[in-house]
């Protein structure tokens, strides 16, 4: 084609091109940030052989989907101010849900926030930021946000007594399928989330202004209040217990989490059950995993619709979707129920990302890149797999990834300590794990959680203590061959951890043992590098060299 075009000519195609390319990267697009409530990865498009979820497996196969991603510590407030700021729990200082970090750690600008000051207009609908005072009572606006969050009216009820038993008694319990029509206001509140959340789109589809929607989905979280036909998804007799459903022999009691907010429900309640291991009877204990996986499914009929809605008015060709969760949630495994925990089930999340043009081509003039599926219909969709990345990656990490994809100025990385500087990450942009397929898994990736305990025993308030209750903190690292975990001594009083000061460890090789049950950590000797430990200057660079240390000697004894 080129062959005979004269040099100048041929460089100023080229420059064009370029230019043309650049354009269609660069120019501001829109982002979507699809929130799900202590979702594990259980969807289809993470493997998952139970749960339908067509919707976010539809979106999945046009992005890229990181196989193994964690939330920085797995409880609701903590982890959306640190994913929202892209700052550790440590430095935030918020391990609870009583302070606000502007007031008690640092003035952090937020993800939305630094949209909003790059000229977008910037939406909440639902749980975004964490109600109450972890958002300074509301969500952070108007630092955040350009006009006031959106609330569901029908949130109230989600506590209150109406659940209905069989006798026709209301109750306050964890498994509460409904009918909708008999609930107060004649909806639930991820209905109005998602009604809302169309009704901001049509309004944005011809609006100047890029904008940034956020939607808080209220689901998987306790209580099961759902539809009531979404439980026919999953017959109870089709429901099989957790893999590893025993407390393993050698878990420290510290890293233990007697699930105390379950205990609270009236249905649970009835079943009488012993402190703090339970367990809880083998029929209940696959109700309450038939109730969690249709709730996956009602939230996936909900992204369902606003991915549609994005599609009807033209905004899927320049929208960046994104869709994730604050943390998992134990089914069962390990004796355990809720978050509130290291270990995976608790820690890792689904992340899936979605950039037209990137991820997947533009869609040629009328065709749909949403269409909405009903889960109803009894077909199982197959979709291929998107762009997948197996690495591990953090939470920290879609504040400088989003920014990155958007074209807007790159973060730097904060330094340590860094309570006095606004805008900084403690994560890493993935918009080159977007663009360019990964051809190598990165065994140098490390996650890095974080838990707090009260003592060294198990307490009524183990699984959220508050902060001046905190006297050990739980220090994770998530590799692709290993997690590692030391409890140390904690002063709540300055939020610093001593790690010398050692409670407690574990240590699960993870490809003899993925689901992490059998704790090889007093099989390893710890004492030289332990010294080093409280020499350095932060958790994270102690873990980094702790685990440099470790792998040696793992490769020293041919385990890896």
């Amino acid at each position: 084609m080129f062959v005979n075009t004269p040099m100048w000519l041929f460089v100023l195609i080229l420059h064009v091109l370029e230019r043309d390319v650049f354009a269609i990267d660069s120019k501001q697009f829109n982002i979507l940030y699809l929130l799900a409530d202590d979702l594990r990865p259980t969807l289809g498009c993470y493997s998952d052989p139970v749960v339908k979820s067509p919707n976010i497996d539809q979106l999945a196969s046009v992005s890229t989907v990181f196989y193994n991603a964690y939330a920085q510590q797995a409880v609701c407030g903590p982890s959306r101010v640190s994913f929202l700021t892209s700052r550790r729990p440590d430095t935030t200082k918020l391990y609870d849900f009583n302070s606000y970090w502007r007031v008690h750690a640092g003035n952090y600008t937020t993800l939305p926030q630094y949209f909003k000051s790059n000229g977008y207009s910037t939406f909440s609908v639902g749980k975004v930021f964490h109600p109450g005072i972890a958002s300074n009572h509301s969500d952070d606006y108007p630092y955040s946000w350009s006009v006031p969050p959106y609330h569901p009216p029908s949130f109230k009820y989600e506590k209150r007594k109406v659940c209905k038993d069989k006798d026709g008694t209301l109750h306050s319990n964890l498994l509460c399928p409904v009918d909708v029509s008999e609930m107060p206001l004649g909806t639930l509140p991820d209905m109005e989330n998602t009604a809302e959340a169309v009704r901001l789109l049509d309004s944005m589809k011809d609006a100047q202004n890029p904008f940034f929607l956020a939607v808080g989905f209220y689901k998987p979280h306790i209580p099961f209040r759902i539809p009531r036909e979404y439980l026919k998804l999953y017959p109870i007799e089709n429901m099989t217990l957790a893999t590893d459903p025993d407390v393993p022999k050698k878990l420290p009691d510290v890293a233990y989490n007697p699930w105390t907010d379950i205990r609270k429900r009236e249905d649970v309640q009835a079943l009488n059950l012993s402190f703090p291991y339970g367990p809880i009877p083998k029929d209940f204990q696959l109700q309450i995993r038939q109730h969690y996986f249709a709730s996956v499914s009602y939230v996936d009929a909900q992204v369902g619709k606003i991915l549609q809605a994005l599609d009807d008015f033209g905004l899927a060709k320049n929208t960046i979707v994104v869709f994730s969760s604050d943390h998992g949630w134990s089914l069962g495994e390990h004796g355990e129920w809720a978050k509130y925990s290291n270990f995976d089930v608790a820690t890792r999340v689904p992340l899936i990302v979605y950039k037209p043009g990137v991820t997947s081509p533009f869609s040629r003039p009328g065709e749909k890149t949403f269409p909405f599926i009903d889960v109803f219909q009894g077909t199982r969709e197959q979709f291929g797999k998107g762009q997948g990345v197996e690495s591990v990656v953090e939470l920290v990490d879609v504040f400088p990834t989003l920014s990155n994809l958007a074209g807007l100025r790159p973060l730097r990385h904060c330094p340590s300590p860094s309570f006095k500087i606004e805008l900084c990450t403690e994560g890493s942009s993935l918009a080159h794990l977007i663009r360019i397929p990964e051809r190598d898994l990165n065994r140098e990736a490390y996650s890095f959680s974080q838990y707090p305990r009260p003592s060294d025993s198990i307490q009524e308030n183990s699984d959220l203590p508050d902060l001046a209750d905190i006297r050990i903190m739980g220090y994770s690292i998530r590799s692709t061959d290993y997690r590692y975990t030391l409890w140390v001594g904690f002063d709540p009083l300055h939020c610093h951890p001593n790690m010398t000061d050692i409670h407690a460890g574990e240590m699960y090789l993870l490809a003899e043992d993925p689901g992490e049950d059998n704790n090889v950590f007093d099989e390893f000797d710890h004492a030289t590098v332990l010294h080093k430990l409280g020499m350095l200057p932060s958790w994270t660079e102690s873990l980094k060299h702790h685990l440099l240390y470790l792998s040696n000697g793992l490769k020293s004894k041919g385990i890896m």
